[in-house]
């Protein structure tokens, strides 16, 4: 039996857990009512039962992070919100017993907002913002009076291009760290003194590196963070403030992808990212002892935030867990008893879950040789439905954004929504994808931006060769980057695809560098080139550039404020090929901006993209 769209819609999914200081309250986000807002569960009984959450925001534009205040007894909730898809994200102080909300960055609604932490003792939260200058954030000092927002201070003025990120308070209150990210793999590790505003880079080196998750040590001497620093993975490390020294504490054959400390600085959890699925551990440091969070699914699955919670006693951790039969759902580990328990229990919309069909991890080879000189091996999953099914099937490619993504164990509904109506589907990690190392991730840089479709030709001619995949019937799919990805791969090689879908895509990285928002333009230059260097280049490869070669019919979704992708890359791609006389639909949703978020919308986009898969490949 196949189940309609609606369904599949109505999946719902629970994540960025947020644990209240007397650990009583656990609150979380989840997408219940259609778009993502603040719930809370109470944790007395959590490990009995799945208890029945409290919904505590009601607004119409998505919540996109929540932090309870740390300070003893202290049910303060501050939580991050945007209007229409802009991205410019607000600041809100919530007190759910007494039903209070404050706006604490009112007035500066055209800015972003980017949350960094609160101060232990609840009295002074940090963020950075852009309110100076679109193009530059500065950090801010926020004082907090209980209910009462005090005096905005700017501690640190900024004049370098690049987010704030992975901002921690030292125990003494007098410092601030924070990663300043240059790009996605250039980032700066510095240390504010806050009675100054003085910054000190503290490591330096000629290699870009990453560094995140960044936490102080109980003495406040050093720094417990994620970093790549002289390696090809990120691993989990501690800094010390005063020789500089990196030691190294947990460093597997893969990238570590998350890091939380608990109160008493005694114990760290971490992530490891192994071929696309989590494993979480946690390390006592007083004895050294690794403990791996028990295997209570029986599938491969993913932190699906990747956000680590301790319980304010370091007894237990929480996180949000989606494995690909399984929505996201948070789950409790009491780390000594070992036993995992769910906080939520979220809605699979009325379909049974053992309707859902898990992948097969496979590798295929491309064009090239990795540095052993062997055929390179592109990883990838690949989602076959099950039951009998005489004639060959259609087969649909969905290649993720980024372009530094990677295509996960996660559970994702419109794939299996895919399954259900017969569609075979591949995801590959093409080359530039993170989670396999540096230097992959470097495979597509700039003048290199080609080989990663070629990876996505070859990816197709695999799929057609499976005796069960009718190799004239392949579709495209992607958004972000990933629609670059799918107009680059129906111009270049135009004679694999059948159809192709296209969602907040790039048609011009040249154009995408001029129109995007302003604190992005520096951030995306490293990985695609500059305007200044690579104009000509970027020109040459532009998908708008070659359509006289699309035969394949498209679909092309967006968002009026979009943020990131101007709806302007969408626009002159429809036009120029409706000039064609290539069949193509255009859906913009004024309401939406980097994706589409709200139920509403989704309700439309998504029976479009089926109707249009089923007009094109049957």
């Amino acid at each position: 039996m196949a189940w309609s769209i609606d369904r599949y819609l109505n999946i719902r999914q629970a994540y960025a857990p947020t644990i209240r200081s007397d650990g009583k309250a656990l609150a979380f986000l989840t997408n219940v009512t259609g778009t993502p807002q603040v719930w809370r569960v109470p944790l007395d009984d959590a490990c009995a039962t799945v208890p029945w959450p409290d919904q505590l925001t009601f607004g119409t534009d998505r919540v996109s992070e929540i932090a309870y205040s740390p300070a003893s007894d202290d049910g303060r909730l501050l939580y991050i919100e945007d209007a229409g898809g802009t991205e410019n994200h607000q600041l809100y102080l919530l007190d759910a017993d007494r039903g209070q909300v404050v706006a604490l960055s009112e007035g500066y609604e055209d800015a972003m907002h980017l949350f960094g932490a609160w101060r232990d003792d609840g009295r002074q939260i940090v963020f950075a913002a852009n309110r100076r200058d679109p193009a530059v954030f500065d950090l801010y000092v926020q004082e907090m009076d209980g209910m009462v927002p005090g005096p905005v201070v700017m501690a640190w003025q900024n004049d370098v291009r690049g987010y704030l990120r992975s901002v921690a308070i030292s125990p003494d209150h007098r410092r601030v760290t924070l990663a300043r990210t240059a790009s996605s793999f250039s980032n700066t590790l510095l240390e504010i003194d806050l009675a100054t505003g003085q910054a000190r880079e503290l490591v330096s080196c000629d290699e870009p590196v990453r560094f995140s998750s960044v936490a102080y040590t109980g003495d406040g001497l050093g720094l417990f963070l994620i970093t790549d620093l002289g390696s090809d993975y990120l691993y989990v490390a501690k800094f010390d403030l005063a020789t500089g020294v990196m030691d190294n504490l947990v460093d597997p054959a893969w990238d570590c992808g998350a890091l939380a400390v608990s109160r008493s600085a005694n114990r760290l959890a971490y992530t490891v990212n192994v071929d696309g699925a989590d494993r979480v551990f946690v390390l006592d440091l007083g004895t050294w002892h690794t403990r791996s969070m028990p295997d209570f699914s029986g599938a491969a699955g993913v932190v699906s935030d990747g956000r680590l919670v301790f319980t304010p006693d370091g007894d237990g951790l929480a996180c949000a867990f989606a494995i690909t039969v399984h929505t996201s759902d948070v789950m409790l580990w009491d780390v000594d008893r070992d036993d995992v328990q769910p906080v939520t229990q979220s809605s699979h919309g009325g379909v049974p879950e053992s309707s859902f069909v898990a992948p097969e991890l496979i590798r295929f080879p491309t064009f090239d040789v990795d540095a052993d000189g062997e055929p390179r091996q592109i990883p990838a999953w690949y989602y076959l439905p099950g039951g009998d099914h005489a004639d060959p099937r259609a087969g649909i490619i969905i290649v993720h954004g980024g372009p530094e993504g990677q295509s996960r164990a996660d559970f994702r509904f419109l794939i299996q929504y895919l399954l259900q109506h017969g569609y075979a589907v591949l995801v590959p990690n093409v080359r530039g994808s993170t989670g396999y190392g540096k230097a992959y991730s470097h495979l597509d840089d700039v003048r290199k931006r080609m080989d990663s479709v070629a990876d996505l030709a070859h990816a197709a001619r695999w799929l057609g060769s499976q005796p069960e995949i009718d190799a004239d019937r392949l579709v495209v799919y992607g958004g972000s980057y990933g629609g670059f990805m799918v107009l680059s791969a129906i111009t270049t090689y135009p004679e694999l695809w059948a159809a192709a879908v296209d969602i907040v895509g790039i048609s011009n990285l040249a154009t995408f560098l001029e129109n995007t928002s302003d604190y992005r333009r520096a951030h995306r230059a490293a990985e695609y080139g500059s305007l200044e260097h690579d104009r000509d280049f970027l020109e040459s490869i532009a998908p708008i550039n070659h359509l006289d070669a699309v035969t394949a019919p498209l679909i092309v979704i967006h968002g009026r404020n979009d943020p990131r992708v101007p709806v302007s890359e969408a626009e002159q791609l429809v036009a120029a090929l409706e000039a064609r006389g290539v069949p193509v639909r255009l859906l913009i949703f004024d309401d939406e901006g980097h994706g589409i978020v709200k139920l509403r919308n989704k309700q439309v986009a998504y029976p479009a993209i089926v109707e249009f898969l089923r007009s094109h490949v049957g």
